[in-house]
């Protein structure tokens, strides 16, 4: 009897985390075991989910071979890398500014961290009206500081910093709030003793804070990047890829691939491609973080 209540007590974790097991598997699991199946079968409108053609490798050559796939694959990591680089920059710097201890700062807090919680297909349908040509706010204030005017949305040359300036706006506070939180988990002793050794606030930020949230900052950056990767709901809003496939991302590639063009082989190749990058990027910054500790 007691070896009896000893296996059930053992076997009580693995009964209680079942059912989160279950709902990942179903959630995760089968959507990406399908979509590599698609990845080396041959589907058409109106086959059966499963029983199609295999066909090995020709969809991956068939995307390699495809020249706005690569087209795509810079621009994803064009927009990335200009957002990701100000959301860093911009959201240290703020989150500094927010930790101070100022009236009225927790309204300012609450306020600043607006844009993150609204969601992306109507802070892009926002963003269409202010980069509107004719009626637009951002021409205004460029016609009020005497600064050439654009065509933000519709131009190949402007489109890609337009929605980078968009996810910036965005997903700054994101970065700001994470550090944030670290800067108030930081401990008050050295800057204690650099208060004593007569050390400037400048000083400080540049030989404690900011060494200090080095492995806060890449925590930052990698959740922000991973969700940057994916970028879709924005694009789709403001440009759907274009002018002349200029804001193509490879999410909107692999949507019209795979739904307007009925290809889903090159669509679930392209998807497949992001993910395995997503994870290398996500292992070089797992490993720099492990470093700076």
């Amino acid at each position: 009897m007691k070896k009896d209540t000893n296996k059930f007590h053992r076997m009580t974790p693995w009964i209680m985390i079942l059912p989160s097991m279950l709902f990942t598997i179903l959630l995760i699991g089968f959507p990406l075991i399908y979509v590599v199946y698609l990845m080396f079968t041959e589907w058409s409108p109106g086959s059966s989910m499963w029983g199609l053609p295999f066909i090995g490798l020709d969809n991956i050559m068939k995307t390699f071979k495809d020249n706005l796939f690569w087209k795509s694959f810079w621009i994803t990591i064009k927009i990335s890398g200009i957002s990701l680089l100000f959301e860093v920059l911009i959201g240290v710097y703020l989150g500094i500014l927010l930790s101070k201890a100022i009236k009225g700062i927790k309204f300012l807090r609450i306020i600043f961290f607006y844009p993150s919680i609204a969601p992306q297909v109507a802070a892009g349908m926002v963003w269409v009206l202010l980069f509107d040509p004719s009626l637009g706010f951002v021409n205004y204030i460029f016609d009020l500081l005497h600064l050439p005017q654009g065509d933000w949305l519709n131009s190949p040359s402007s489109v890609i910093y337009a929605i980078s300036l968009v996810d910036i706006w965005q997903w700054t506070p994101f970065i700001a709030l994470i550090v944030l939180g670290g800067i108030q988990s930081l401990p008050e002793d050295p800057y204690e003793a650099a208060v004593i050794d007569g050390a400037s606030n400048m000083q400080q930020l540049f030989y404690l804070t900011l060494p200090l949230l080095k492995s806060t900052i890449i925590v930052a950056l990698m959740l922000r990047s991973v969700d940057m990767f994916r970028i879709f709901d924005s694009i789709y809003v403001m440009t759907q890829g274009g002018p002349v496939d200029a804001s193509m991302s490879l999410n909107i590639y692999a949507y019209q691939e795979g739904f307007l063009y009925t290809d889903m082989g090159k669509s679930s190749t392209a998807m497949i491609i992001l993910l395995v990058f997503v994870m290398l990027v996500t292992f070089i910054l797992a490993r720099i973080r492990k470093g700076v500790e």
